[in-house]
């Protein structure tokens, strides 16, 4: 009797199971089920932005008037800057008033704070930097972000399902080797939910044009995917 000891990091499960109804005993396989993970990166190509305008007043009216009044100034710049309509969507319109506190008495009202803000999505890497020094001239006075996505990802995940059904079938073949016994088929294939990590890593060209530019040096490094599939293999 050979005795093999498999990893546990390898998720592995041997199932002794029939490998259709109405099978014979004698044609029954042994099922190995295995979690395997793929990755695949890529540089984004598009930069989202959290922008806003924060403007205080003594009065509710005039907080909200001069919000107005620097959100149209912001909203031409975002146009100038080449922001298509559909990447530009409010996130929150709040005003809520200030208080002063003392000792021993009830709070008073002493102004009120009016805020607007913006998801804003830029497609052109090369210009965010600029960008945002153009928006914060223009009277944005609260911004976060930036957050770097994949415009179309779904290549990238390709390649990454395509790695991670790669190393499936190579670990199931050394499982059904070290058993004296040979990969059948593929029973069954489930994928677990992916996404995207970002790679703080900064590009040699994009390291040199910061060199000669005074706008915001941005640096947008790689994006990975990871795609996480769950296989069961019949071994025979």
């Amino acid at each position: 009797m050979k005795l093999v000891k498999f990893s546990t990091i390898t998720v592995l499960t041997l199932l002794i199971a029939a490998c259709g109804n109405g099978q014979a005993p004698s044609e029954r396989g042994t099922l190995v089920s295995i979690a395997a993970q793929g990755e695949a990166s890529q540089a984004p190509d598009v930069a989202n932005l959290s922008v806003g305008v924060v403007t205080e007043a003594d009065d509710s009216k005039q907080a909200m008037q001069d919000n107005a009044e620097q959100m149209a100034t912001l909203m031409k710049a975002i146009k100038k800057a080449g922001i298509a309509k559909k990447d530009i969507q409010t996130s929150g319109v709040n005003l809520s008033p200030r208080y002063h506190y003392q000792r021993d008495q009830k709070p008073k009202i002493v102004g009120y704070t009016a805020r607007n803000t913006l998801n804003i999505k830029v497609r052109k890497l090369g210009e965010l930097g600029g960008v945002l020094d153009d928006l914060t001239a223009a009277g944005a006075n609260q911004i976060n972000g930036p957050s770097f996505e994949i415009g179309e990802p779904e290549p990238v995940k390709a390649e990454a399902r395509e790695k991670a059904l790669l190393d499936a079938q190579e670990r199931a073949t050394i499982y059904a080797k070290a058993l004296g016994m040979k990969v059948r088929r593929i029973v069954s294939i489930s994928e677990q939910g992916s996404g995207g990590m970002p790679r703080p890593m900064m590009l040699r060209g994009q390291m040199e044009s910061m060199k000669d530019s005074a706008s915001t040096p941005i640096a947008p490094g790689e994006t990975t995917v990871a795609v996480n599939l769950d296989l069961v293999f019949e071994l025979k």
